[in-house]
């Protein structure tokens, strides 16, 4: 009998510890996997938390060595994942644990790719390019919303080309997810809103994906079902446990839908803008949610439905212009409410600016699952309405 290869999915993820404590069992699985000397990668902003020394206590407790690597900016570079590359081969290290954002978890991604090829990073731009295992890895997220710990993405900066590239692995999939809310308890009201956005917009992409299947929609609709009752509260108060489990929560399962189902036009766009501006990956992803959405809306319209169901908007006895305007609206609210009402020119883009991001926004992988084919014309308007 003759099938269709092409509506298979497949369905990859890490091995997850989920709740409060979990950062603990770090030393636990490291030791499993046979480590002597571990690779600690974090940022400064991380380590002024405290929670890069409780690590490492953790560790050296158990007999573990430890090097510790921290510069990693906040859009980790292709200069960074060399030269943590290098310590980590100087320092004969054996395994590979990240703690914070998503930026040193991506630089601990390309920090493994290098040290198994002894090559650039820049030279597995793109999909499926990775030939050799990395070291074994343990991800333990600061932020509830890149969702790196869980996804085979990597995603560094190349200065040079002011140009956020892409590396979609399942080979960059980490070994271990230890994902702790705990941790995100440091996370100011700006940095929560930032990536708990970038979860939404997660979620959303996933399910509208031409990528999309019954292995990530189940994912998708319960992190928009989240993000959308815990967000608001959340940013207004950061402290509370409770609120940050959900968000996490729905971190944790934005990142496996969109891992699996891949992205879109949001991404592909937000890639290129940051790379340029160097802005903060969720802001990017905020100021243009709305206006890709309206973009992709006559293209996945029973998708887009089942959206603004998931963000509780009764739907019952609309028709397809009323339930685009209510998800709209529900979005630009949400926004306002967690204080991500910009426009790109306020961050300074210019008119003059969108010919070159929109020429690298259709280079992004990203592009290539959304529910609508883009043209170079497409997106320069996309960005022409974020402004």
């Amino acid at each position: 009998m003759n099938q269709d290869i092409s509506a298979l999915r497949k369905f990859v993820s890490p091995e997850i510890v989920f709740g409060a404590g979990s950062r603990k069992a770090v030393a636990n699985f490291a030791s499993n996997f046979g480590a002597r000397h571990v690779f600690l990668v974090s940022d400064p902003g991380v380590e002024q938390a405290g929670w890069v020394a409780e690590i490492v206590d953790i560790l050296m407790a158990a007999g573990l060595r430890v090097t510790v690597f921290t510069g990693v900016s906040p859009n980790p570079r292709v200069d960074e994942v060399m030269a943590g590359a290098e310590l980590y081969r100087s320092s004969e290290c054996d395994v590979i644990v990240a703690i914070g954002g998503g930026s040193p978890m991506d630089c601990a991604k390309g920090i493994g790719i290098v040290s198994a090829h002894g090559c650039n990073i820049l030279e597995f731009e793109g999909v499926d390019t990775i030939t050799s295992p990395s070291p074994p890895m343990i991800l333990i997220p600061t932020t509830a919303g890149t969702s790196a710990d869980v996804s085979q993405f990597a995603i560094i900066s190349d200065p040079n080309r002011r140009f956020k590239f892409s590396i979609i692995s399942k080979a960059v999939v980490p070994d271990v997810a230890l994902i702790d809310p705990e941790v995100t308890e440091t996370m100011d009201g700006f940095l929560t809103a930032c990536t708990g956005v970038d979860a939404m917009v997660h979620a959303i992409e996933a399910f509208v994906s031409t990528g999309s299947g019954p292995l990530t929609d189940t994912h998708a609709l319960e992190a928009i079902r989240l993000i959308n009752r815990h967000l608001e509260p959340l940013v207004a108060n950061t402290s509370n446990p409770y609120l940050r489990e959900q968000v996490m929560l729905a971190s944790m399962q934005a990142g496996l839908a969109f891992s699996n189902a891949i992205l879109g036009a949001v991404h592909a766009m937000s890639h290129s803008l940051g790379g340029y501006l160097d802005l903060p990956h969720g802001l990017c992803n905020a100021l243009l949610l709305e206006h890709v959405v309206a973009f992709n809306f006559p293209f996945a319209e029973d998708r887009f439905r089942k959206v603004a169901e998931a963000m509780d908007i009764d739907t019952r006895g609309m028709n397809k212009t009323e339930i685009k305007k209510r998800l709209m609206n529900r979005i630009i609210e949400l926004k306002r409410t967690v204080g991500l009402e910009s426009r790109l020119a306020e961050l300074g883009v210019s008119v003059s600016d969108i010919p070159y991001l929109s020429g690298f926004a259709l280079q992004d992988p990203c592009i290539l699952t959304n529910p609508r084919k883009s043209s170079l014309r497409d997106v320069q308007v996309v960005y022409e309405e974020a402004l």
